[in-house]
C-alpha cells in the first residue's frame, strides 16, 4: 500500500520526500506509520522502475531537496492498480481506505464502480471475528462484553459502509449512464 500511496499522492502533484511522508502519515499513520526505512527504499524502487522521477533542487535554506514526480509510466501504473486492486486491497479495511483515497483518479465512473462492487460483494458475505461450530457468532450470542463490543462496532461500521457503497454506486452508475 506504500507504493500505491506514493503513486497516488504524486499523481496529484510533485512533492518533496518530506511532504510525501507527511501526506502518507496523514492518510494511514495513525494505523500504520511509515518509517524512512520503508519510504525511501520504496521511492528508490519506483525511480529504478521508471515510475517516479527524482530531481534535486536547491533547498529553501541550504540543503538540496529531492522533488519527486510521476512519469507517464507511473501514471499508467497507478491507474492500472486502481482498476484492478489485489484482493487484500478489497478485503482489508485500512488497505481499502488507501485505495479509496485515490480511486477518484480513475477517469471512468464504470471502473470506479467495478471496484466498489467488489467491496460490496465482500461485505455481503456473513463474517465474524469469532466462530462456534463453524458458524459466525453474533453480538447477541457473545457472552464476553468486550467481544460483544467488537461485534457491535463492526456491525455498525459495516452497515454504514454498505449504505455509503449503495449511494456511491447509484451516483457512479448515473454518471456512467448505466441503470443502477
Amino acid at each position: 500500500m506504500l507504493e500505491l500511496s506514493i503513486l497516488g499522492f504524486l499523481y496529484e502533484r510533485p512533492l518533496h520526500g518530506y511532504e510525501l511522508k507527511e501526506r502518507i502519515h496523514g492518510l494511514s499513520g495513525h494505523v500504520r506509520p511509515v518509517s524512512d526505512g520503508a519510504l525511501y527504499p520504496a521511492i528508490t524502487r519506483l525511480v529504478r522502475n521508471g515510475l517516479v522521477d527524482s530531481r534535486t533542487e536547491p533547498g529553501a535554506s541550504a540543503a538540496p531537496r529531492r522533488t519527486l514526480s510521476l512519469t507517464p509510466e507511473g501514471r499508467r501504473e497507478l491507474l492500472d492498480r486502481l482498476r484492478a486492486p489485489k484482493d487484500a486491497e478489497i478485503t482489508d479495511g485500512q488497505r481499502f481506505f488507501t485505495l479509496l483515497a485515490f480511486l477518484g483518479h480513475l477517469p471512468d465512473p464504470a471502473d470506479q464502480a467495478a471496484v466498489l462492487r467488489r467491496r460490496q460483494a465482500f461485505l455481503d458475505v456473513p463474517a465474524s471475528f469469532f466462530y462456534e461450530d463453524g458458524a459466525p457468532v453474533g453480538a447477541e450470542r457473545e457472552p464476553d462484553p468486550f467481544r460483544r463490543g467488537m461485534l457491535r462496532i463492526a456491525r455498525a461500521t459495516g452497515t454504514a459502509e454498505k449504505a455509503w457503497l449503495a449511494e456511491a454506486l447509484e451516483e457512479l452508475d448515473r454518471r456512467a449512464g448505466q441503470p443502477s
